[in-house]
């Protein structure tokens, strides 16, 4: 399974005509991503059937949130399936560098019916221990990771490890993949669900527009 991070209608559309298998739809990519506005998410849904997971993020000063940005979160999760997106994505830690389970269970009550990715927050906190604790929350059907700070490569024991620690919850290896090392984590048959961004980019730049070839090239790889 491929996603392809999504800022444009016209990003939505590229990256349906290429043969990725879902969107993930963000505002500010340079900022690792936001919330982005329900009218682009009701064009989007409108022009693609390839499916679309949102991005639920108030805000880039990080994934600690007050009980009101939490009230906001649920206010969005409730419109975004409204409008039928297939999924959120999201991820929230305490002041204590873990995951903040309270306001986990508060957004997740909103969520019945649609895909959940916790999303790079886990990368901030022990990522197996992380895995662990979301393991416990059966709303929760994807983890985006790239198994922690540092070199995704490097990175491969602890994303097995992360395997071998997740119950009903796929693993989606993102963050750091590009054209350089997507060969040798494809080795590893244990990774089946990825996920790219700016690599699919021109100039690998977040401003820029998503390169068809480049896509086209991925999605051969891939599949």
């Amino acid at each position: 399974m491929l996603e392809i991070i999504g800022m444009t209608l016209d990003d939505a559309r590229i990256i349906e005509e290429c043969g990725a298998d879902r969107i993930e739809l963000v505002s500010a990519l340079t900022e690792g991503g936001l919330t982005p506005s329900f009218a682009l998410i009701e064009s989007v849904l409108k022009n693609v059937k390839i499916p679309v997971n949102v991005m639920i993020r108030n805000h880039a000063k990080g994934f600690i949130y007050s009980d009101e940005e939490i009230d906001i979160m649920v206010r969005d999760i409730d419109i975004v399936k409204k409008l039928g997106a297939n999924g959120v994505v999201l991820g929230m830690l305490d002041i204590n560098n873990n995951v903040s389970e309270v306001q986990l269970e508060r957004v997740l009550k909103n969520c019945n019916g649609i895909d959940v990715t916790f999303h790079k927050a886990i990368d901030e906190i022990n990522p197996i221990e992380g895995m662990k604790i979301l393991n416990k929350y059966n709303e929760i059907t994807n983890v985006l990771t790239s198994g922690g700070s540092g070199n995704v490569v490097k990175n491969i024991p602890v994303l097995k490890e992360m395997i071998k620690n997740s119950k009903h919850i796929k693993l989606l290896l993102g963050g750091g993949l590009n054209f350089n090392n997507i060969e040798i984590i494809k080795e590893n048959k244990e990774f089946k669900d990825f996920h790219f961004g700016t690599s699919v980019r021109i100039n690998n730049n977040s401003f820029s527009d998503i390169d068809r070839n480049k896509l086209k090239k991925l999605v051969n790889i891939l599949k």
